[in-house]
């Protein structure tokens, strides 16, 4: 068999298109599948690519294409097939060779399979950009030693998207780093498709707008200030026609939206960093709810239907857009500065977001205006920073107006809804935190901070206990 720079574990759809990836940019690369035959299949038809692909039989013999020190990639599903895939190559490889798992594995699981194989050199890395992405040009975001980056990141690189220029490729951190900004960044991903879903569905049921004239309004706004990869799928998907009836595509798709759980997984760890990702929680919740169809069957037939007509502009649904995208990524990068601090990650904000700026499902041109943000005040929330706190100025009053008409109307909103919540209670002067700690007092003896300072810590009812 002929050696290999690399071998490839996994060919399904993302797993094939990256395998295409590497061989179309020279690199020649083993591949493997656990059903027998598919390798082969798939160097018979990679065409002009044929000659940088070698089809193993097998994991040995895929272990004896590649060269040593061998880098062999797993894409394969997320949790037991991993494990499984580690426990199966480990006889067959040497001290230096290198395992990445570039599958949406849970980053837990990540920093598990490093402390549990300390013989054996292992990668985290995250891959977006789906099939398009993983074969023309992935954001890839990795997670391991650098020693290890050293060896690989060159590869990475070279089949990485650009973004003038520069590879959407990079080392997050060690251990599980590269999997945790996957995870975020389809968190960010699942709120951001949220909340083009709502402003789709305020146009169609509270301004009575047909799919093409809602195709057209999300092309225009492409051309600003919101371009971006799924405002650009979104103008696509509302001007699609369905070709069995003729009739708009989006008119004839069941509105039940699935899920891998890279979200749930967001929602979660955003809870236990204690860090507020509320409009990525309003995201996740939404999509468990389009699920539920006896619940809201029962609610059709109980509730009259939201209002149609509500008083709206096409420039306040933008402002709400611009406005509900910068705060939902505001919170993102938080709980990304949140885990690097607790896990002791050195996460480079800017670096996220300059990864992001091409091949990912979020890539858009505002990315590259919050990596300015960062790189310029790298210790202050997206938010407040000088350029997204002038847009948030420019902006708000639509994003607050859109909501406000929305829940008038029973048109429900909750992603935009989370993200006017949040911005108005970090703005607010004075919270409402110090009746939850009154009431922590009065029934628990919790105590609480008195704004004088002086050091009583009991409020008057604690003396009137029996």
């Amino acid at each position: 068999m002929q050696r290999t720079d690399l071998g490839l574990i996994g060919l399904g759809t993302m797993g094939a298109a990256l395998a295409l990836n590497f061989a179309g940019k020279g690199y020649r690369i083993a591949v493997a599948n656990r059903t027998p035959g598919v390798a082969a299949r798939f160097a018979a038809e990679a065409g002009a690519l044929a000659g940088n692909i070698v089809p193993a039989g097998g994991l040995a013999a895929l272990v004896a294409a590649v060269t040593p020190p061998r880098t062999i990639i797993l894409m394969v599903p997320a949790g037991q097939a991993v494990d499984d895939q580690i426990a199966a190559l480990r006889p067959l490889l040497g001290k230096d060779d290198l395992i990445i798992d570039a599958g949406n594995a849970h980053f837990r699981d990540t920093e598990r399979r490093i402390a549990d194989n300390p013989d054996l050199l292992f990668m985290g890395i995250g891959v977006s950009g789906g099939e398009e992405g993983a074969r023309h040009g992935p954001a890839i975001m990795g997670g391991g030693a650098q020693s290890a980056w050293n060896r690989v990141g060159p590869m990475l690189e070279a089949i990485a998207a650009r973004h003038q220029g520069t590879p959407c490729a990079a080392l997050m951190g060690p251990g599980g780093a590269g999997h945790f900004v996957k995870m975020v960044h389809n968190g960010i991903e699942y709120a951001d498709m949220q909340m083009i879903a709502e402003i789709y569905g305020l146009m169609r049921d509270g301004m009575a707008m047909g799919a093409a004239d809602i195709g057209a309004v999300f092309q225009r706004w492409n051309e600003g200030p919101l371009k971006s990869y799924l405002v650009e799928i979104a103008a696509a998907v509302a001007l699609a026609t369905d070709p069995e009836t003729g009739r708009p595509m989006l008119d004839v798709i069941l509105d039940i939206a699935g899920q891998k759980g890279t979200g749930r997984w967001t929602a979660i760890e955003a809870q236990t960093l204690a860090t507020p990702v509320p409009v990525i929680e309003a995201a996740v919740m939404a999509r468990n709810l389009s699920g539920a169809t006896a619940l809201r069957s029962a609610g059709v037939q109980k509730f009259p239907a939201a209002q149609s007509g509500i008083t709206l502009s096409v420039e306040d649904l933008e402002d709400a857009l611009i406005a509900g995208k910068i705060l939902c990524y505001a919170q993102g990068f938080d709980m990304l500065a949140a885990a690097s601090a607790a896990s002791g990650w050195t996460l480079s904000l800017p670096e996220c977001a300059r990864v992001w700026r091409a091949g990912c499902i979020i890539r858009s041109e505002m990315l590259d205006h919050m990596a300015e943000a960062l790189t310029l005040d790298p210790d202050s929330n997206l938010a407040v920073s000088e350029t997204f706190s002038a847009l948030l100025r420019k902006h708000e009053r639509g994003l607050r107006q859109v909501v406000s008409a929305a829940v008038a109307g029973g048109h429900g909103v909750p992603a935009l809804a989370a993200a006017i919540s949040w911005f108005d209670l970090i703005r607010a002067p004075r919270g409402t935190a110090n009746m939850l700690q009154a009431q922590r007092d009065f029934f628990g003896a919790h105590g609480f901070e008195r704004i004088d300072g002086l050091p009583l810590h009991h409020g008057p009812w604690a003396a009137a206990a029996p």
